[in-house]
């Protein structure tokens, strides 16, 4: 058997799902490979099965048949808490409308992350959340902010600092970028993959915005990915 340290750090083979009393499946995916550190755009329409291929991607969803592992471990016979908390120690995810807490800080939004995961903790140094803040672009003056007081941008980039804290494996992005004007969009677009980068977190970005596929070496069409048939 292989360590979490050996092979792809994702792999889909002959991947299916099914939302239960639906007639056809929503996924059929034969074969779908993500290297450690390697970052990936996924490019898919508004009802192309987006959405579901990350939450199965993110351990929320089981597949229906297939395989489809994370660090060598097959999420689909896992249990739903082995499942969380393989998400907790190694993803990271940045919401299509955010997630944070409005009430809490900048800060502690940030630091959400460590609370659910000793693994990742253990690897945030002390004054991470803080340096991730900084690397964004964000002023410290805003770091003891709550989220409701920051405008939308600047949420956005609050929301990629708390997926990245801790180093973990992979971060999944869903449509970040869709409220941002052009040039919004392009900044954040450099800071997160140079901060994947510097992580060593590979990056799976899900948008329908084909503009950004110039900034990945690679680019899947789900459309052309999914097999399935009417």
């Amino acid at each position: 058997m292989k360590s979490d340290n050996e092979g792809p750090l994702l792999e889909a083979t002959d991947l299916r799902f099914r939302w239960p009393r639906a007639g056809a499946d929503t996924l059929c995916i034969p074969s779908l490979q993500l290297a450690r550190g390697e970052q990936l755009f996924l490019r898919g329409a508004s009802g192309s099965g987006k959405s579901t291929l990350l939450a199965l991607l993110a351990g929320v969803l089981a597949p229906t048949a297939g395989s489809l592992t994370l660090l060598g471990q097959d999420l689909g016979r896992l249990s739903g808490a082995a499942r969380d908390r393989l998400r907790a120690d190694h993803l990271g995810v940045v919401f299509q409308q955010f997630n944070l807490l409005p009430y809490l800080s900048v800060r502690d939004n940030v630091g959400l992350a460590l609370r659910f995961s000793a693994r990742r903790r253990a690897q945030a140094a002390a004054g991470e959340a803080e340096r991730l803040l900084a690397a964004m672009g964000l002023a410290p003056a805003l770091f003891t902010r709550t989220a409701a007081q920051l405008s939308v941008g600047q949420q956005q980039r609050v929301a990629a600092a708390r997926a990245l804290i801790g180093r973990p494996a992979l971060i999944l992005a869903d449509e970040p970028t869709s409220a941002l004007d052009e040039d919004s969009r392009d900044a954040f677009m450099a800071l997160l993959q140079r901060c994947c980068a510097e992580a060593g977190s590979a990056l799976v970005f899900v948008s329908h915005d084909a503009r950004l596929a110039a900034r990945f070496e690679r680019v899947v069409d789900l459309a052309q990915l999914n097999e399935v048939t009417a």
